[in-house]
C-alpha cells in the first residue's frame, strides 16, 4: 500500500506509514501507551517491503549515519560514536520481584557474574529517568518481528518500537520483518520491545560521526514476567536489536523454562558424510571461538559436506517423537569482521558482499571494507580510512577496525545455508558440543560419559575472554553454556532445566561432545591446524553417534582412540600425544577452579547432579 502521508490521528501525531486502527488491539495499546511516553513527532508502521527498505537506507545516507560502498552491491558502512561500540554487560539487566529469580545469591554476598538483577522499583525509576520525551523531534518507527520463520510452531513473535532507522534495516536483516508478521500475529501473544537512543531533538550537543546515542544513560532491561525488553541511549546492535540477545536469549530462555524447551547460544549446522548420511549438530562458544566458522566449514576431508542452519542462536524443542528440533530464529548473521578472510571463512566472505551494513570496520578508497585478519593486500594506490574515520596505515599501532566490528548480512546468501535452514519444525540435532580457547590443558576433543556429565561440562565451560563485551585483555573466564551475559533467569535453575530433559519419556538425547580448537604447544603455537580439518573432529562425532568409532574412557571423558581420528591428506604433522594429553596437575586445578566457580557463584542454587558430577571428575583425576 503506498505509504499515508502525513494523515494524523486524533492526539496530532503525523501518521508517515501504515494504519495504527488496523493493528490487534494489544499493539495498538503497546504502540499508543509509548508514543504518549516518548512522544514522537511521527509514526511509522514497517511492512517490511523493498520500496520501504530502500526508503531508510536513503534517509540514513542522508542524514550521514551510513555511507554507501560502492564496490558492492547494496552495502553500507555506520560508524558509531566510539563509545557506542559493544554490549554493555554493566548495564544490562533482569527485572524480577525476587533476585534470586534473576540469579543465585553468591557465597558471602558478593556479585554475581551470572547476571545483573534490578528491582521493580529501581527499574520505574530508571524509566521514568529516561524515556519521558525521549523521542521529541524523531520518528518512532513499529517494528513488527517474527523470531524464526513466520508461522513455525518453534517462532515467537515481537514488536519492537524504536527511533533508529539503523535498528529498523538491520532487523529487517536479522530478523522477518512487516506485514505477514501482523497477519500471523493476529491477536495472539508478543514480547514487547521498546528502544531508543534518548537524544531527543534539538540535540543538546553536537553528535560524533552522526551516531545518536546516551552512553551516560544507556540501560538495557529485561522484564521476563511481563514478556517486555526496554533498551535506552545505545545504538549499537546487541543493545539495539531487541530480537538477538535480548529477546532470543534472554527472554526466550525464561519461555522455555516455562514451556519445556532449550534458547541457547549455539551454532546449527548439518554434516553429511560422503555416503550421503546427514546429521545436524548444535555447538556453543563463547565469542571469539570461530562460532562462525565452524557453522560455514569447507571441509578438507573429500566426500563431506557441511550446510549451515545458523552461526549464533539455536531453539530447541523435544518433538513426538522424541527428536530434539532445533531452529534458528534469526534470519541474518551478525558477525564479528575482524579475522574472517578467505583462508578462515570464504563462505562468510561470499555472504556479505551484497546487501550487508557493516558498522566499525574500515573503509577502502575504492569503496570497499577492510579489517585486521581480511589477508588481502590492497590494489596500488588504494587507501584506508579506519573506523575512527581517519586516514590509517599499518604503522599507526592500532587497528583499522574496531576489534568488536560486524556485518550484518542476510542468512538466504550464504552459498552453503542448509536446504532447511527455514523448515516450521526444525531439524533433528543429534549431537550438542560445548567448546571454549583454552591454550593449554584441555584435549581436542572429548564425548561426555552421560547426559548429565554433559551438562556439567557446558556448566564449566571456560575461555580466554573477548571483545565483544567491554573486558579486556586475555584472561581464562568461566562462561557456563557460552550463556553467561544472556541467562534470562537464575542459572542453577537453568541447569535444573537442562537436567530434567533426560526425564523426558521417549527423548533421545543427543550425545554431548567438548572441543578445543585452541591448544598451544609450549614452543611452537597452536597443535591442531583448525578451520576446515575440523571437519576430522566432527567425523569422528558423526562415527560416534552411529556407534561406529573408537573411544576410550579417560578422567574428563571418551577420547578418540589411536587411529579413529582421519588424518589422512593432512598437510601438516599433527603431535597427537599433545593434543590429547592429559596433565594431572593441570586437571585438579581445573576441578578447584570449577569448584571455587560453583561454591562462590551458584552457591546453594546448584543441582545436587552437577555437584556429583564434579566429585567424579575429581575422583577420576585422583587416578590418573
Amino acid at each position: 500500500m503506498p505509504p499515508q502521508l502525513q494523515s494524523q490521528n486524533q492526539s496530532g501525531l503525523r501518521i508517515l506509514q501504515g494504519d495504527l486502527s488496523a493493528l490487534s488491539p494489544a499493539v495498538k495499546e503497546f504502540v499508543e501507551a509509548n508514543v504518549n511516553l516518548c512522544q514522537p513527532d511521527s509514526l511509522h508502521i514497517c511492512d517490511g517491503s523493498d520500496e520501504e527498505n530502500r526508503a531508510i537506507l536513503t534517509q540514513l545516507e542522508e542524514q550521514g549515519m551510513i555511507k554507501k560502498l560502492n564496490k558492492y552491491e547494496n552495502c553500507w558502512l555506520a560508524r558509531t560514536d566510539p563509545r557506542d561500540v559493544a554490549r554493555v554487560e554493566s548495564k544490562t539487566v533482569i527485572v524480577t520481584r525476587e533476585q534470586r529469580d534473576t540469579v543465585p545469591t553468591p557465597l558471602g554476598g558478593g556479585v554475581s557474574q551470572l547476571g545483573r538483577w534490578m528491582s521493580p522499583e529501581e527499574f520505574d525509576k530508571d524509566m521514568a529517568q529516561r524515556f519521558p520525551g525521549c523521542m521529541k523531534g524523531r520518528t518512532m518507527y513499529v517494528i513488527p518481528f517474527s523470531m524464526g520463520p513466520v508461522g513455525s510452531p518453534l517462532s515467537k513473535i515481537g514488536v519492537e518500537l524504536t527511533d533508529s532507522p539503523y535498528v529498523v534495516a538491520s532487523m529487517r536483516v536479522m530478523t522477518r520483518m512487516g506485514k505477514s508478521v501482523l497477519s500471523a500475529l493476529g491477536t495472539g501473544e508478543f514480547v514487547r520491545c521498546l528502544h531508543s537512543v534518548g537524544c531527543p531533538l534539538p540535540l543538546k550537543k553536537p553528535l560524533v560521526n552522526n551516531w545518536p546515542c546516551n552512553p551516560e544513560q544507556t540501560l538495557i532491561a529485561h522484564i521476563p514476567d511481563r514478556r517486555q525488553i526496554v533498551s535506552f541511549g545505545s545504538g549499537y546492535g546487541g543493545n539495539s536489536l531487541l530480537g538477538k540477545k535480548c529477546f532470543a536469549l534472554r527472554i526466550a530462555s525464561r519461555i522455555a523454562k516455562e514451556e519445556g524447551w532449550l534458547a541457547e547460544h549455539m551454532l546449527i549446522l548439518g554434516v553429511t558424510n560422503p555416503a550421503g548420511e546427514k546429521k545436524y549438530m548444535a555447538a556453543a562458544f563463547p565469542s571469539a571461538c570461530g562460532k562462525t566458522n565452524l557453522a560455514m566449514l569447507c571441509p578438507t576431508l573429500p566426500g563431506w559436506k557441511v550446510e549451515c542452519v545458523g552461526d549464533d542462536i539455536a531453539w530447541m524443542k523435544f518433538d513426538d517423537q522424541g527428536n530434539l528440533r532445533a531452529i534458528n530464529p534469526e534470519n541474518g548473521f551478525f558477525g564479528v569482521a575482524p579475522g574472517t578472510s578467505a583462508k578462515t571463512n570464504p563462505n562468510a566472505m561470499e555472504t556479505i558482499i551484497k546487501n550487508t551494513v557493516f558498522t566499525n570496520v574500515a573503509e577502502t578508497s575504492d569503496g570497499g571494507v577492510y579489517w585486521e585478519g581480511m589477508d588481502q593486500s590492497l590494489p596500488e594506490g588504494v587507501t584506508i580510512t579506519s573506523w575512527k574515520n581517519k586516514p590509517w596505515s599499518p604503522k599507526d599501532g592500532e587497528p583499522c577496525a574496531h576489534p568488536n566490528s560486524r556485518f550484518c548480512t542476510p542468512a538466504g546468501q550464504c552459498p552453503i545455508i542448509d536446504p532447511l535452514w527455514e523448515s516450521p519444525e526444525g531439524v533433528p540435532i543429534e549431537a550438542i558440543i560445548f567448546g571454549g580457547r583454552r591454550p593449554e590443558g584441555v584435549p581436542l576433543v572429548y564425548e561426555a560419559f552421560s547426559w548429565q556429565h554433559g551438562v556439567f561440562v557446558g556448566a564449566a565451560m571456560r575461555s580466554e575472554a573477548t571483545a565483544a563485551a567491554e573486558h579486556k585483555g586475555k584472561v581464562i573466564m568461566h562462561d557456563p553454556f557460552a550463556m553467561r551475559p544472556f541467562f534470562g533467569y537464575n542459572f542453577g535453575q537453568y541447569l535444573s532445566h537442562w537436567l530434567s530433559m533426560a526425564d523426558r519419556p521417549g527423548a533421545k538425547l543427543p550425545k554431548i561432545f567438548h572441543v578445543n580448537w585452541f591448544r598451544k604447544s609450549p614452543t611452537a603455537g597452536f597443535l591442531w591446524p583448525g578451520f576446515g580439518d575440523n571437519i576430522r573432529v566432527l567425523d569422528w562425532m558423526f562415527r560416534r553417534i552411529n556407534g561406529e568409532a573408537g573411544a576410550m574412557p579417560s578422567a574428563v571423558g571418551y577420547l578418540p582412540c589411536s587411529d579413529s581420528l582421519n588424518l589422512q591428506g593432512l598437510k601438516e604433522n599433527v603431535d597427537l600425544n599433545e593434543l590429547f594429553s592429559l596433565d594431572q596437575e593441570f586437571w585438579q586445578k581445573e576441578v578447584e577452579d570449577v569448584r571455587k566457580y560453583f561454591t562462590t557463584q551458584v552457591n546453594d542454587d546448584l543441582p545436587n547432579e552437577v555437584a556429583r558430577q564434579l566429585e567424579l571428575l575429581q575422583h577420576r583425576v585422583k587416578q590418573m
